[in-house]
Parts: C-alpha cells; structure tokens; sequence
C-alpha cells in the first residue's frame, strides 16, 4: 500500500514537471512567434500613439464649476426657545405642527434628484442671463456656443425655434418642448453633472457643472442652486406662510374695526357730554360703542398672539440654505495632456497588436 502511494506521488511529480516544462516552452515559442512581429506591432503602437496625440490636441477643453451649500432644518434641531414657544400655543388650544420628523421628500438625500428634475432644470435654462449686454435664456447661450443651431438648418420646423426670456412657458410648441427635453438628457449626465452628498450625517451637497464654456458652468451652477433653494424653501414653508398671512389680514382688519370703533366712541362721548343723568337711553349709544371697543380689544389680542406665534413657526418652517463655496473664474480646466494621450494611445495600440496575433495564431492552428 505505502509503495502505490509513493508511486502515485512521484507520478503526480512527474506531470507537474511536465506541465511546468510545458508551459516555459509555449511561452518561449508565443515570445519568439511576437519577437518575430515586432516590426508590425511597433508600427500599430505608433499609430495608436499618434491618434491619442490627435485626439489630445483636437479635443476642446471643458470647465468644471463646484459649488457646495449646507442645509439647516430647524424642525428637526427642537431648539429650548421654539419647544416653549409650541408648548405655549398648545396651553392656548392652538396646533402649529410641532410634530414629525424633518426631511421627507425634501431630505438631503433627495435634493440630487430635484436638482436633476425637468421643473429644476427647465427654470435655470428659462432664467435670463446678460452676454454682452444682450438679455438672453440661457437656453439660448448653450445653444448658441454649442452651434446646435447649425445642425436645425435643413429642418424648417426647428430653424427659427426661439427660448425668449418673457415667453410664456404654457404656450410653447411641441418642437420647443422636445428641445427642452434633450437638452435636460443632455445637461443631467454624469459627464455634465454631478449632485453628491459627501456624508449623509451632515447635509453639505456639491454641484459639479462641466460644459465647453466657462461662463455657462459657472451660471449654470449658481442658478442651479438658487432655483432648487426657491423651490425647496418655499414648498416647506408655504402652509405655514399661508397661515401666517391670514392671521397677518385679520389682525389688520380688526385693528381697522378698533380704530373705527375708538373713533365712533368717542362721537358718541361727545354727544351726551354733561347729559343728565336721569335721561339714561340718551347715554345708550355710548355705552354699545364702548362695548364694540373692547370686544375688538380682546380680539385683537388674541389674534396677535396666535399671529406671533405663526410666526415662530413659519421660520421654524423655513429651512436654512447657506452657500458654502461658489464658483470662482477662472474655473478648472480639463484638457487633455498630449503626452499623457501618446503613451495610452501607444500602450493601446501595443495590447491590441498582441491580442491580434494571438487570436490569429491560435486561429490557424484550430484550422490545421
């Protein structure tokens, strides 16, 4: 038994040698067989390397515009001054949504979709821009220096398609609304636009915008933010503005029926001056004027608190949105480094030629 053992493990030995053996051999013949090419393969290397020195020179640089803002939600904070704000609004009967959780659809974590969404997008192109003291959409500036205009000259019903900055977006045509829809594919791409959260337990967003032309990244990336800020701020706080706007008509409307009532009061005061006293119906009309006056009085005094509060709560409601940093010209530049495109252009080419040959070699032995 240990003789078969030893014989199955020098055998074992054995095909080990061998394939070793083997496969130094196919090595050395697949390295004569390229030596051979050499010639060929660095002809292709040079080739691939003049086409990554091409392609380095003829491709037009880009420009990148970052701007990073934090957001600060004071919902979520329950700052001690706001609780005993809404624990006294609750002592008088009144709910002001002191509840819940911060965030929801407009969470940190969303923004990069709503930045990316066709509303967002199609608002920053419509949004006037100055070049050379023209008033233009900046719809109209992209496709002006990206000469997309050129390519609609043989399509009647795209050559005069014009983005005005007073036009009426309700009203524009099909074509108009196809062009706004390829140019939000084109601008929300990975190569034109990157929304990131850096860390999801701090809400700091970056926007990256990359395009040909320096000024529209930089625009581009500022209206960008503006308009998701207007947008976000003015849906989170729109309930409790409304709100707050009522009470604000009321409060003015009764402080309007005081005054009048002060002033009718004080008519009727003047009227029964040194009155008799035995003559009490003649003193009646002063006394429901005065009445009205402090019945609006303590009205008023309501209204005002509930009014102050809703205040408190629509700032509590307003979230917070500070620019961090904006972009600055000069941006960043990309531009390809010719010398960086000759060597991937040749390592290419040289990978390639290797993988040719192989391929056709082992074509040909299949064949024999």
């Amino acid at each position: 038994m240990a003789l078969e053992n030893n014989q199955i493990e020098n055998s074992n030995n054995d095909n080990d040698e061998i394939s070793l053996k083997e496969l130094i051999i196919k090595i050395k013949n697949w390295a004569s067989f390229l030596i051979n090419k050499w010639k060929i393969i660095l002809l292709i290397s040079l080739i691939g390397g003049m086409i990554g020195f091409l392609v380095a020179t003829v491709k037009k640089p880009t420009y990148t515009a970052a701007l990073s803002f934090a957001m600060d939600d004071e919902k979520g904070g329950g700052g001690g001054g706001l609780s005993g704000a809404l624990g006294l609004a609750s002592s008088l009967g009144l709910d002001l949504g002191g509840g819940g959780a911060s965030g929801g659809a407009f969470a940190a974590s969303n923004l990069a979709e709503l930045m990316k969404s066709q509303y967002i997008i199609e608002k920053v192109l419509l949004e006037p821009i100055q070049i050379n003291s023209d008033n233009i959409s900046l719809a109209e500036y992209y496709i002006k220096f990206n000469k997309i205009r050129e390519n609609w000259k043989n399509k009647p019903n795209l050559e005069n398609i014009q983005f005005n900055i007073r036009a009426d977006r309700s009203k524009f045509k099909l074509q108009q609304d196809s062009i706004l829809h390829f140019l939000h594919k084109k601008l929300t791409s990975p190569d034109n636009l990157i929304i990131q959260q850096k860390d999801k337990k701090v809400s700091i967003l970056t926007i990256e915008v990359t395009s040909k032309d320096e000024l529209f990244s930089k625009i581009f990336c500022e209206t960008l933010a503006a308009q998701t800020t207007n947008f976000y701020v003015e849906t989170k706080s729109k309930k409790a503005r409304n709100n707050t706007n009522i009470l604000q008509n009321q409060a003015d409307s009764i402080k309007n029926e005081l005054n009048n009532s002060i002033s009718l009061a004080a008519s009727e005061t003047d009227n029964v001056y040194n009155l008799n006293p035995s003559l009490n119906i003649k003193g009646a009309p002063s006394k429901k004027r005065q009445i009205n006056v402090t019945a609006n009085v303590e009205v008023l005094k309501q209204i005002m608190i509930q009014l102050e509060l809703s205040k408190i709560n629509l700032r509590k409601e307003t979230p917070l949105i500070q620019i961090i940093d904006r972009p600055i010209l000069p941006l960043e530049k990309n531009k390809l480094s010719r010398l960086i495109s000759l060597i991937m252009g040749g390592a290419i080419g040289f990978l390639l030629s290797i993988f040719f040959f192989i391929i056709q070699q082992n074509y040909k032995k299949t064949m024999l």
